[in-house]
């Protein structure tokens, strides 16, 4: 598997040692939305995701709300003192979460690739050098350092100083299957900011399974700033969709703000007018609202499960009535007229045309 250095054999407890520092990633302050798998195949994706930083709940600098907050109620990152979420009781980690890959009976895994990201800037300044490099443990298994396989998004803008790295984590996935999977290290920094403390990870899984439809599988992935003036426009072209038909689109972003509206996300097929997306974690006017929403299905587990995550969103949306007519594109707009976000990830998940003579699955990383 690219970009793993195994640290030591696996066991039960999560546990990391000391490696030598990774050495800088390439970055760019701006990566344009382009596809990173794609396939047509009967299956779908899951995806696992956590924060890695939240308000301060306990110690002289904790605020009497902070529980209240994660537990759903109002608040930005910014009203806070931000610290790390950390679960593992490792010494060698100061940030890490776990999450839960749920994957059907009889599926296998195609694909798999963790993104993770965060600021850099709040009340202490991190350097980049680590931004490119994670730990990560399968179920049951040991940490192993992951190296960033691609150019880093890394950008100073909105107060902030923002960055996003990913890898293919495929082999790892594939021969761990389901289960919590946890994630330490992320190089976001703690502290109050008017910008606010921000940062999490999202494990995209993609699969085969005969007993499910034909189905078009996309990740894109890219990094920039979204403000009133700039929207992100992220095309999925050469599908033959089925009409009606049913589909999911996952949303990774950094630094929504919960209340703020004015963010949404509206997609378009080719046939009939753009629909706006919302969920029970996202309403149209408010999809960058600090959530780890699953629409339509059980939520995975979450190792902490905040319901407001301040600062960071990973979100599934139905399609809906979007894929009634079917088409032969997906077209998504991401706006942000008043919060100062980034976009980092987008995955989808649409119910392809039967041919009328079937031939094998396509897929390529």
């Amino acid at each position: 598997m690219a970009g793993v250095i195994l640290l030591a054999a696996l066991c039960t407890p999560v546990r990391a040692q000391a490696v030598t520092p990774a050495p800088e990633a390439a970055e760019a302050r701006q990566l344009p939305f382009t596809e990173r798998y794609r396939a047509t195949q009967h299956g779908g994706i899951v995806r696992a995701a956590n924060t890695s930083v939240s308000c301060r709940a306990t110690g002289p600098q904790a605020a009497p709300t902070c529980p209240a907050v994660r537990a759903g109620g109002k608040g930005a990152n910014g009203d806070f003192d931000m610290f790390y979420v950390d679960v593992d009781r490792d010494p060698n980690t100061y940030n890490s979460s776990r999450a839960e890959v749920r994957l059907p009976e009889g599926s296998r895994v195609t694909y798999a690739r963790l993104y993770w990201g965060g600021n850099l800037r709040v009340g202490e300044q991190k350097p980049p050098k680590d931004n490119g490099r994670v730990l990560v443990a399968e179920p049951g298994g040991r940490y192993k350092a992951l190296l960033a396989d691609t150019v880093v998004g890394h950008r100073v803008a909105h107060g902030a100083d923002a960055f996003q790295a990913s890898a293919d984590v495929t082999g790892l996935v594939r021969d761990s299957g389901s289960g919590l999977y946890t994630v330490a290290q992320v190089n976001a920094a703690m502290g109050r900011s008017t910008a606010g403390a921000w940062g999490g990870w999202t494990l995209v899984v993609a699969y085969e399974n005969p007993d499910l439809p034909l189905r078009h599988l996309a990740v894109l992935d890219g990094f920039d700033a979204l403000d009133s003036r700039t929207a992100q426009e992220i095309r999925l072209g050469g599908l033959r969709l089925a009409g009606p038909g049913t589909g999911r689109v996952g949303l990774v972003a950094y630094d929504g703000d919960r209340g703020r509206t004015g963010d949404s996300l509206t997609v378009s097929t080719g046939r009939g007018p753009h629909t706006v997306l919302a969920g029970p974690g996202g309403p149209r006017d408010d999809v960058l609202n600090s959530t780890i929403s699953e629409a339509g299905a059980p939520a995975p587990e979450r190792v902490p499960s905040y319901a407001h995550t301040l600062g960071y969103d990973s979100d599934v949306f139905e399609l809906g009535n979007a894929l009634r007519r079917g088409g032969d594109h997906l077209a998504f707009r991401l706006v942000s007229q008043r919060d100062a976000a980034w976009a980092g990830a987008l995955f989808v998940v649409a119910d392809a045309r039967q041919q009328a003579r079937s031939g094998p699955s396509r897929a390529h990383p």
